[in-house]
């Protein structure tokens, strides 16, 4: 079981990891043991919620593709178990961070007491920057 929240978790089923060979420098031991995961997890078969399948359907990630899959590769570790442990530990922060409702932002103005300070600041400014040009006699 992965345990996603209090109330939510998935199957090992509804996850397909597999191993494949990493990419990178490592001598002959690349070429030989695969490594590294890919990680398939399919939102729309899954058990979440619909509140969680809207908001991970409608993030704009890379990882997630137009048919609702999460594919993930991880490649970080040089063991087979610590990569897997990584995929899945990415895969909860980002069904985790879809979940997550943005607080909506209130847009402000300055306050003429800041428009001030600020004008204030660029002429003082420009003033000091004259003053170190050529001196006219």
């Amino acid at each position: 079981m992965i345990k996603i929240s209090q109330n939510v978790s998935l199957t090992d089923e509804e996850v397909s990891i597999s191993f494949i060979r990493a990419q990178g420098a490592g001598g002959q031991n690349v070429n030989k043991v695969s490594s590294a995961v890919h990680l398939r997890f399919d939102i729309k078969a899954s058990s979440l919620p619909e509140f969680y399948k809207e908001r991970l359907l409608k993030l704009s990630d890379q990882r997630i593709t137009r048919d609702g899959i999460v594919i993930l590769k991880a490649q970080s570790y040089r063991t087979q178990e610590k990569n897997r442990e990584d995929a899945l530990q990415r895969l909860v922060e980002l069904i985790r961070s879809a979940v997550v409702v943005q607080k909506k932002r209130r847009p402000t103005k300055p306050t003429r007491a800041s428009k001030t300070r600020r004008m204030d600041k660029k002429t003082r400014r420009g003033q000091v920057k004259s003053l170190r040009g050529r001196i006219k006699y």
